[in-house]
This record gives C-alpha cells, sequence and structure tokens, in this order.
C-alpha cells in the first residue's frame, strides 16, 4: 500500500504544479492581451522602434563593400536568420516524415496546451514528442534531404545579406543541433554550430535533453569565445537576445515584422535548392496541420477515386471526371499525325515531373503508350493505366528491349532518369537518340498544394497515391514539335548533342535550368544511395 500512496502524492503535487503554473501564465497572458486591447491608440514612431531601440535595426549595417569583411559575426537561426516566429513547424516535420504520422498526431494534440507554458516548456515537450524512440539516421536525413527546403522558403534577406558579408560565423541556438546543423553547413557555410544537445541510447534519441540542459545563449557565448568578443551579433528584440548580443562589439536587432523586405528570392539562395525529399509540400503551422489531417479521409477515397478514373474510363470521360474530382489539366502543342510512312513508332521524350508523366500523356494523345522506367513498384505497375516495361541500367540490353518496343508502337521515355521537384532539369541520358530519328520532345511540369507524389527514400509505391490525394493537383502537358532531322542522328548529330539539345529545348519551355546532375547525384544526397534497385534474388 505504502507505493501506490506516494505515486498518488506524486502525481498530486505534479498536477498541482502544471496546472498552477499554466493557470498564473494564462491569466497573464490574458491579462496582457486585454491591456493591449484597451490600448489601442495610435502611436509615435518612437514607439514603434522601443522594441529594438537599445541596439540598432539590421537595416542600419553597411553593406556597401562588396567583399567579405574579416569579422566574426554569431547569431541564432531561429527569430534571426529565419522569419518563422515559431519552431513548430520544423519539429512538425521532423515528427511527420521521420518519427510517422501518430507522431505528428500527437505533437498537433500538444498545440492545445503549449501555448500557456514558457518557452523552455514548450520547447521541451516539442523535442520530447518529435524524437523519443526516434532513429538517429533518420534525423540526419531529415536534416539533410527534407528541412532545407523549408529554411531556404523562410530565410530572412535582410539577416542573411549581413551573413554574407562576414569571413567567419558561429550559431547559438536553443534549437536542438541536429535539426540545424547539416542546413547551416551545407547551404550556410556555417563555421561552427553550438545548440541543445539530445540524449541518445544506442542509435535512438531518449527524446531528453543530454545534462547540459537547453542552451542559454549569452552563457555559451562566453564559454566559447572566452574574454574574446565577436565583432557583429545579430539578434531579435526578445531580452534575452539582447543579452546575447550586448556581449558583441556591434549588435544589431532583426526585425521580422517587415516581412516584404526580408523574403528570400530564388535566386538569392546561398545555394541552389535542386533535390530534396519529404511528403508534405507546405510549412506545417498548426492551423495547416489541422487542415490537413481533417482532410486525410478525404484525400485517400479521392485518390481511389481517381485512380479508377484512370483505369476504367476511356480518354474522354476520364479527363471530364477527373477535372470535376479537382485535377487541372491542361494540354497544349503540336499532336503529331498518325505515323503512317514509318515502321517505327514515334519517340516520345518527357521531363520527369513524377511516376504520371506517361499516364498524363497518354491521355493528353488519347491513345496507349509504352513507357520504359528504371524503377516502378509492383503496386504502381497494377493500378497503371498503360503498358510499363522496366529496363536493366545495361546499355546494350535496354537499347534492344527500347527498339522491339519502337516497333510496335509510340514509345515514352523520361531521359533524365529520376524525377526531380524543382525547376531543374537533369542531365539526359543520351541512348534514347541512338534509337529513333522521330522523336517529340514533350514538357511536363506537375504542382501540388499538400503532399508530393515523389520520394527518394519512402515507400514508392505510395507516389501515385499522395500526388492524386491533393485537393487540386495540376499537370501541364506540352508537346513540342518534332525534332528537326538535322538535329538528329540521322542528321549526323552524335546522340549527346541531341540529348543537350534536347534538353535545352524542353528548359527553354518550361523556363528551367539545365544542369548535369544524374540520378546517382540525388540519391546520394537524398538517400545514402546510387538509386539502383536490386532484385531480392539470393545466387
Amino acid at each position: 500500500m505504502v507505493f501506490p500512496m506516494v505515486f498518488l502524492k506524486l502525481a498530486d503535487w505534479v498536477l498541482y504544479q502544471l496546472l498552477a503554473n499554466s493557470c498564473y501564465r494564462a491569466a497573464r497572458k490574458v491579462r496582457n492581451y486585454g491591456f493591449f486591447l484597451r490600448n489601442q491608440t495610435p502611436r509615435s514612431s518612437s514607439s514603434l522602434q522601443q522594441p529594438g531601440s537599445l541596439f540598432p535595426s539590421v537595416a542600419h549595417f553597411d553593406l556597401s563593400n562588396d567583399t567579405k569583411i574579416p569579422r566574426t559575426l554569431v547569431c541564432d537561426i531561429h527569430g534571426v536568420l529565419l522569419r518563422t516566429e515559431t519552431f513548430f513547424p520544423y519539429f512538425m516535420l521532423v515528427a511527420f516524415e521521420s518519427g510517422g504520422i501518430l507522431r505528428a498526431f500527437l505533437l498537433l494534440l500538444s498545440c492545445s496546451f503549449l501555448w500557456v507554458l514558457n518557452y523552455e516548456l514548450k520547447l521541451r515537450v516539442m523535442i520530447f514528442i518529435s524524437f523519443c524512440g526516434l532513429r538517429k539516421k533518420d534525423m540526419e536525413s531529415a536534416g539533410m534531404a527534407v528541412l532545407p527546403k523549408f529554411y531556404l522558403e523562410n530565410l530572412n534577406l535582410q539577416a542573411y545579406e549581413v551573413w554574407s558579408k562576414t569571413s567567419s560565423r558561429v550559431v547559438f541556438t536553443s534549437i536542438p543541433r541536429v535539426m540545424v546543423e547539416g542546413f547551416l553547413k551545407e547551404y550556410m557555410s556555417v563555421d561552427d554550430v553550438v545548440g541543445t544537445e539530445l540524449q541518445t541510447v544506442g542509435n535512438r534519441f531518449t527524446g531528453l535533453l543530454s545534462t547540459s540542459g537547453l542552451l542559454v545563449k549569452h552563457k555559451a557565448l562566453k564559454g566559447y569565445f572566452g574574454e574574446k568578443k565577436p565583432d557583429v551579433g545579430l539578434g531579435s528584440s526578445s531580452h534575452h537576445d539582447h543579452q546575447f548580443i550586448s556581449l558583441c562589439k556591434e549588435a544589431y536587432v532583426v526585425d521580422g515584422r517587415n516581412n516584404q523586405s526580408c523574403v528570400m528570392p530564388r535566386e538569392k539562395y546561398p545555394k541552389p535548392l535542386i533535390f530534396h525529399d519529404g511528403r508534405l509540400a507546405f510549412l506545417p503551422t498548426p492551423l495547416a496541420t489541422l487542415c490537413m489531417f481533417l482532410w486525410l479521409p478525404f484525400g485517400i477515397v479521392l485518390a481511389i477515386f481517381r485512380i479508377l478514373v484512370g483505369i476504367c474510363l476511356p480518354y474522354r470521360l476520364a479527363v471530364f471526371w477527373g477535372c470535376l474530382s479537382g485535377v487541372q489539366l491542361r494540354f497544349q502543342g503540336c499532336f503529331p499525325p498518325p505515323n503512317s510512312q514509318h515502321k517505327k513508332g514515334v519517340l516520345y521524350v518527357c521531363t520527369h515531373r513524377t511516376l504520371l508523366d506517361p499516364v498524363f500523356l497518354s491521355t493528353a494523345l488519347c491513345k496507349p503508350l509504352t513507357a520504359v522506367t528504371y524503377s516502378l513498384s509492383k503496386m504502381s505497375e497494377i493500378i497503371a493505366p498503360i503498358r510499363t516495361v522496366r529496363l536493366t541500367r545495361d546499355r546494350k540490353k535496354d537499347g534492344e528491349t527500347m527498339q522491339k518496343l519502337l516497333s510496335e508502337g509510340d514509345l515514352v521515355v523520361c531521359p533524365e532518369g529520376t524525377t526531380c521537384r524543382e525547376p531543374y532539369l537533369l542531365r539526359f541520358s543520351s541512348l534514347f537518340a541512338e534509337l529513333a530519328d522521330e522523336i517529340v520532345p514533350v514538357a511536363m511540369n506537375a504542382q501540388v498544394s499538400m503532399f508530393y507524389g515523389t520520394t527518394a527514400s519512402g515507400l514508392k509505391w505510395l507516389d501515385p497515391i499522395f500526388f492524386l490525394m491533393n485537393p487540386r493537383p495540376s499537370y501541364h502537358v506540352q508537346i513540342l514539335g518534332k525534332v528537326p532531322p538535322e538535329f538528329t542522328c540521322a542528321g549526323g548529330r552524335s546522340s549527346f548533342e541531341v540529348a543537350n539539345y534536347i534538353q535545352r529545348k524542353l528548359a527553354d519551355a518550361l523556363g528551367f535550368e539545365c544542369t548535369t546532375l544524374t540520378r546517382r547525384d540525388k540519391y546520394l544526397m537524398l538517400a545514402g544511395n546510387e538509386g539502383v534497385v536490386h532484385d531480392n534474388k539470393r545466387n
């Protein structure tokens, strides 16, 4: 009987402390908010600048020098380098992409009480839910393949302009180091990252902080630099950041309220964003995440309906019912006439956005096509409304296979060998140029708002389902004219010249950039392998 009584007393004390503290903080927030409402009078310009009055705005930093200044800059990523007010969306990305949908749902439920907790408790709760039991390699994968896209999209332009003018940079943050270090070193060329360390057991996180606890920035800065002062410090208008940047020779405050001048355009990214992974196509704020979970049951039913429409109905009816279900289709270009002069079929060369590229091309042409692919799951083969043939990556065998298929009819090939989500085209394989003289380039582009229909490290058989789960997915199919004979191998061009010519032509049609990157580069970056699917057969 002793243990139950002790347990009940302990639980009673914990509950009392939690409720007392939470109610007290909630009351203070309500009082402060009410005071703000009662005093909504026009404020002078001096009062608007009051939060940052101790230190000048980052806009006052001298950016006239085009070269890097040999100075050391220190700052935080949260509230300074990033424009987002809360770090919740990035914890949600870790929970959803690395931990699964149940963990993400649990994190969403925590929003019901997170708002009454102070910053430290809020961070500890989000860390525990997001990391408890999570494998280290899954977090490392998300840190390099998923999070950088969202960090880049939310970079603060004003803070980055100061960042780019300094030669040495150190980031101090109370956010877990594993969440930001990969991005900061790969894209921002940071010299060092000092952040909150997490406890691990074996190859998994416990969800608890290490013995050093939550990082306190001004104390960590003193411990890192000692008596030496950093040259430049960037901080937010919070009191804790004022303590932090007051230890620097020069200090500037980043004001996150002026969003227009702080938005980072894609062309100014510190490094081009070409590859990224993960299913979520939106920044998962609490409200956006709630909308996603509410949509999920309808999305699954809608995806099944759209698949059945594509499989069972004729092309015209499939287009009608597809558009009625929310799929936005746009077909344009030069539709080639039936090939009556040649025994061979027409070779359609497509950009590769999702596994559904050949399906939408077949729908646009209203005729059956054969698609060749390097890797396709059994599930995708079953639900595909067109014929699919696997290639082996043996150039000679694949050439013979494609020649045979061309003799039977029209053929679709995606010479990039893998999908790319961003406005870039990967290097084209030149094999297709050696097989046919009648080549029709097809510029394809797909847009989603909720889920990506491609993955490098996830379950590929779910790719078409995730794409079709979007409320209003869109596909743009632009059929360009046949390649002129003088630009084919029959006209004296090499296969590499033909491939490069078609790549440039498709990039111009879509407004994309050409790259020399390959499937191997993508998978080495996102999945840590070369993207080769091996048969599970024993010799």
